[in-house]
């Protein structure tokens, strides 16, 4: 961690923005020092993907000032930042899968050989240069090989090798473990570790407050566009971080949705799968769901949770076992058949399988509920726009009108939008894939309290979540998955340590 009097590496003051008459930064600060890793907080909206483009020169400010090694700079491009020593490594690896690993790194900027040092590309040197910068982020692979060829958390740890190679001062990683599994997220904090002790001046932008203590030396938090405050981590405890991020005390039971509501385990399941599989995807299981019921899938990222949600709604086809509605054996050729039986499905990829993010807030809203009806039936513009403008309401989505673009939404606004599509349909069972992932603190615990409101309406809901904290808080069951098979059920009030012991063990 930097010392005391230490002189900030990169220092943005008085930053103001605004779009389209709206001020989205407004006074902003951020001071940067070398070898630190320096949270950025804030809701979805508060500022933060902003301040990064103009960290990173993809916009340029109204006002204020930036300062790097104490000499004002203004980036006019992304280039042109690199070149000053910024890089970003953002959400969605930003590289080329159909190119090797060293051709990745060194893309636009291969060393050349010939009497000219220009008629060929050295590729002696591209693949000495990109082993030497993947020993920096503890990766010994073959760079030759695809970048597609590797998992997901290799390929993070690739785009930090290209984004270090240009002898970066600061780094900016924006979101950059919500595609990792736990164990992928401890090798890259010891790969920010080590790149901190290099001198490295780190922004880590998380929703995972257990990631922003676990390798955080500084938190700076925006609120609606304007600096809230910065301060070490070690000063500002995880309840006055929500409170900062908030605007607002938190209150300590408003931290955590209260237990799940009782519900009638005498009623007959309304949903059962037995020895429900697919080949190469999901080992056979048997799973069951009531009227009422929040029903916690938990695993490991790969353990199957995804699959089975497809298979339920007839996203995937089973090729073995059987599944039942009401008692009465049931076959899904498409969604729209689960649609008829009462089955809604929220996808874990929100913007790919979710939104259609040009269409309106109203437009999207309504899309479940038009295909069920059918194409000789039309949902009327009024209709459409009562439909939206009630849920709107009912779930508190932030949006000026219901007919902007639900792109131009929040993230947490956007999940909100997409339970209300299916909460349109009035089904009988809603299945949630990873409803919070990458919403703010805020639009999580309203997300949460929604589920439980829902389940005590009578709603049954499957909730997959990796966030291990939430399915415990409001499962009533959970049914627990490891390599693609289901390997136990646990009761409601069961503790996190429980559900990792039972992932962990050999056999279940």
């Amino acid at each position: 961690m930097t010392a005391e009097g230490a002189t900030s590496v990169l220092e943005l003051s008085g930053i103001g923005k605004q779009f389209a008459g709206t001020q989205v930064l407004r006074d902003v600060k951020l001071r940067l020092y070398p070898g630190e890793v320096h949270a950025l907080m804030g809701q979805n909206g508060a500022g933060k993907s902003t301040l990064i483009k103009v960290l990173t020169g993809v916009i340029e400010p109204d006002s204020g000032q930036m300062l790097l090694g104490g000499l004002p700079v203004w980036p006019k491009s992304p280039l042109a930042a690199q070149k000053l020593g910024i890089s970003t490594v953002y959400q969605e690896v930003n590289l080329c899968p159909n190119l090797s690993v060293a051709e990745n790194i060194f893309a636009g900027r291969y060393p050349r050989c010939g009497w000219t040092q220009g008629l060929r590309i050295d590729w002696a040197a591209v693949h000495r240069g990109a082993r030497e910068v993947l020993a920096r982020v503890g990766l010994d692979i073959d760079v030759e090989r695809l970048l597609s060829s590797y998992p997901v958390a290799v390929q993070q740890l690739v785009a930090i090798a290209r984004a270090i190679s240009i002898e970066s001062k600061v780094l900016i990683l924006d979101e950059p473990t919500s595609s990792l599994d736990d164990d992928e997220v401890q090798k890259l904090f010891e790969v920010l570790r080590r790149l901190r002790s290099e001198g490295l001046a780190v922004v880590f932008v998380t929703h995972f407050l257990n990631q922003v203590y676990a390798v955080s030396d500084r938190i700076t938090v925006l609120r609606n566009g304007a600096w809230v405050g910065e301060w070490r981590a070690a000063d500002l405890g995880p309840q006055a971080l929500i409170a900062a991020m908030l605007g607002r005390e938190l209150a300590a039971q408003s931290a955590a949705p209260a237990a799940a509501p009782s519900f009638d385990q005498s009623v007959p399941a309304l949903l059962e799968a037995q020895g429900l599989g697919q080949t190469g995807q999901l080992q056979p299981l048997d799973l069951r769901v009531r009227a009422g019921e929040v029903l916690g899938l938990a695993g490991l990222l790969g353990s199957g949770r995804t699959e089975l949600a497809r298979l339920l709604f007839g996203l995937e086809a089973p090729d073995r076992g059987a599944l039942k509605i009401d008692g009465a054996t049931v076959t899904f050729k498409s969604p729209a058949d689960a649609i008829a039986q009462g089955l809604a499905l929220c996808p874990e990829e929100r913007k790919t399988d979710g939104i259609v993010a040009e269409l309106s807030v109203r437009e999207n809203i309504a899309l479940a509920l038009q295909a069920r009806m059918g194409v000789r039936k039309f949902l009327s513009h009024a209709e459409q726009s009562a439909l939206a403008e009630r849920f709107v309401a009912d779930l508190g989505i932030k949006t000026a009108s219901v007919e902007t673009p639900i792109g131009l939404l929040s993230g947490g606004n956007q999940q909100k939008a997409m339970i209300a599509r299916w909460l349109a349909t009035q089904p009988r069972l809603l299945i949630l894939d990873e409803p919070t992932r990458g919403i703010d603190v805020a639009a999580k615990q309203e997300i949460m309290e929604q589920i439980l409101r829902l389940a005590h309406a009578g709603m049954a809901v499957i909730f997959i979540s990796s966030e291990m904290s939430e399915v415990v808080r409001v499962a009533h069951r959970i049914v627990v998955l490891r390599d693609r098979r289901k390997v136990g059920e646990l009761p409601a009030g069961t503790s996190e340590d429980a559900v990792y012991e039972l992932i962990a063990a050999e056999h279940a």
